[in-house]
């Protein structure tokens, strides 16, 4: 699990391995994350882009960028909690993945980017 706060926007990251999904025999290990933004602060907050860069357990790495998250760019007013999850695909059996979101305060208010720590991707029998 990550967590991680930047000017009162709270991530937390819970990754899973997904075995029904994966095919290790071609290279394949598929790899879900639900997050949670938890606004903690007093303006309201619009989450525009996403920024992840994820590394696999040979050392190469890819960035994706791109507007908003599953589609939507959610507003957060304060005290709100948005959740989603989503996938990825790793070439070997663990990596990791980390990143930033792009945040807006509402009303022209000032962009900002969220980090979003580090965390494992892992089949559970390749860590002890």
């Amino acid at each position: 699990m990550s967590d991680c706060t930047t000017r009162n926007i709270r991530v937390q990251v819970r990754p899973r391995y997904l075995p029904e999904a994966s095919r290790p025999a071609a290279q394949q290990w598929m790899f879900a994350y639900e997050i949670e933004i938890t606004n903690t602060g007093p303006e309201t907050v619009q989450l525009l882009h996403r920024h992840w860069i994820i590394t696999d357990g040979e050392g190469r790495t890819q960035e994706v960028r791109g507007p908003g998250v599953v589609g939507q760019q959610p507003v957060l007013g304060p005290g709100a909690v948005y959740q989603y999850a989503s996938g990825c695909p790793l070439g070997t059996p663990v990596g990791t993945m980390h990143g930033s979101y792009q945040m807006r305060v509402l009303d022209d208010g000032p962009s900002f980017d969220v980090k979003i720590a580090p965390f494992r991707l892992a089949v559970p029998s390749v860590l002890n």
